[in-house]
């Protein structure tokens, strides 16, 4: 049982934040981390910096391209999440794109995650036949699970596959365009959430996409085991640096 597995039993309305590593500053990632894990934030998702983040809207999108221009890259990520290992204790999860495994080279990309004690991953543009042909077997072989991505247009017929291939969480997106923050939960989401809900998954959901303030990270919890903030997140970050970290956790959870 990885530790993401052991936080599902234990605990309900998890609060997860989404963070660009090497934003706002290249050698930020492991303080920003810590700043999380303070303030007991219950699991980390880490964005690895891409030149093309389809999913992404205009914040994440920004804080990518500074990180790129910052000089960040794979190997000083994984440098990055291997020198916090021995004393970060909150679960991180690694939120990148298939091409950035590919380029890395794919065992040298798992081996690195495994060193860095990264034990789920999220590859938004991962087709699951490509998952069920070939990286299934290869994430099984270092130990580490995959997360899929479900929409309001995704049939119940492909979310009770992705279920099937679920073994750390389903991310429900709350919406259909990019990411960043939307304002309140409409109620077309809500109906798409109970939706979600009365199918009676085995898998753990967690709601990701707009999810902003304590109002929305409440709304989204009533209906899965948790909630991911990214957009809101950075752009406090920007505003506020790191020191404001704590007391922005404080104001949604």
């Amino acid at each position: 049982m990885n530790r993401l597995h052991q936080l599902f039993q234990e605990k309900k309305n998890l609060l997860s934040i989404f963070f660009t590593a090497g934003f706002p500053n290249l050698n930020d990632t492991q303080t920003i981390i810590s700043e999380l894990s303070k303030s007991n934030v219950d699991f980390i998702e880490v964005g690895l910096p891409y030149s093309d983040p389809l999913a992404d809207g205009p914040t994440i999108q920004d804080s990518s391209q500074i990180a790129l221009q910052n000089g960040m890259n794979l190997d000083i990520v994984f440098e990055q999440l291997k020198a916090i290992k021995e004393t970060n204790s909150t679960p991180l999860v690694l939120m990148g794109y298939l091409n950035q495994l590919l380029k890395y080279g794919e065992d040298k990309f798992c081996q690195a995650c495994v060193d860095c004690g990264i034990e789920t991953l999220i590859l938004p543009d991962l087709p699951m036949i490509e998952y069920e042909n070939h990286y299934q077997q290869l994430f099984q072989k270092y130990g580490l699970t995959n997360v899929f991505l479900i929409t309001p247009h995704t049939s119940d017929e492909r979310i009770q596959k992705i279920d099937s291939l679920t073994d750390a969480f389903i991310y429900v997106v709350a919406s259909s365009s990019i990411t960043g923050a939307q304002g309140e939960i409409s109620n077309q989401q809500i109906a798409y959430f109970e939706r979600i809900k009365a199918m009676n998954l085995k898998s753990n959901l967690i709601v990701g996409f707009g999810i902003s303030d304590k109002k929305t990270f409440d709304t989204a919890c009533q209906f899965a085991n948790g909630a991911i903030i990214g957009s809101a997140f950075i752009k406090n970050v920007e505003s506020t640096g790191v020191n404001g970290i704590i007391d922005f956790i404080k104001s949604i959870k």
